[in-house]
């Protein structure tokens, strides 16, 4: 008698038959998914790095950007400038109707008289020369009364209060003074009106100064200036 030919195949996977049979699969381990990570791009040549954090203050606060602190400076130039025109424009008025009325007097025959040098001296270029020079110490004092004295109270002048910028001490501990802003004043308009190029120089220097980027009015005083939430 003939005998069938084994399974070339195992049963299908089921409850085991009864009487015996195979026994099914068991399952694979489940292997999770891997996650998707982002590829990391490498910087082309010629492009320059991604920015990182900005710099901080000892404090913690953001250091001032160069171009902040110049937009402050301009508006508190312009305060100043107003403030100069205020005062000489009444001066310049006075001394040209002096001026008007001595190139317009004739003698009683009808002629025009000659120009006295020593009446052009005392009458207008003396006087010319003192106004300028008052209101040269006249803005002295406008700067150390919006420099120091206003700007004691917060650390701001009108400029820095726009650009959201304030005068802080380079120590944390330390609350700023009137020395400190005093001397800031000292430098900055001092030196800077009695040395030429001296501004430029102050001004410039927070571009290469680390790591607080001060200018050199704010290294003699011992100042930095942060950036503040609006």
């Amino acid at each position: 008698m003939t005998q069938p030919p084994p399974n070339a195949f195992p049963p299908p996977a089921g409850p085991p038959p009864a009487g015996g049979g195979f026994a099914p699969p068991s399952p694979p381990p489940y292997v999770p998914p891997a996650q998707h990570t982002p590829p990391t791009y490498a910087v082309p040549p010629g492009y320059p790095p991604h920015p990182g954090p900005p710099p901080l203050a000892p404090n913690g606060q953001p250091l001032a950007s160069f171009a902040d602190r110049l937009l402050a400076w301009l508006i508190d130039t312009a305060v100043a400038s107003a403030v100069t025109v205020v005062l000489f424009v009444p001066v310049f008025i006075w001394i040209w109707f002096r001026m008007f009325s001595e190139v317009m007097r004739v003698n009683p025959d009808g002629t025009v008289p000659a120009p006295d040098p020593a009446i052009m001296i005392t009458d207008f270029i003396l006087p010319l020369l003192l106004a300028e020079l008052g209101i040269l110490l006249l803005l002295f004092v406008f700067y150390w009364i919006y420099h120091v004295e206003y700007a004691r109270r917060t650390g701001q002048t009108l400029g820095k209060r726009v650009m959201k910028l304030r005068i802080i001490p380079v120590d944390p501990s330390a609350t700023l003074t009137r020395g400190m802003l005093g001397r800031r004043w000292l430098v900055e308009f001092g030196a800077g009106s009695l040395v030429p190029f001296f501004n430029y120089l102050d001004g410039l220097w927070q571009l290469w100064d680390k790591p607080w980027q001060q200018c050199l009015h704010d290294r003699f005083a011992g100042t930095v200036v942060v950036k503040v939430a609006p």
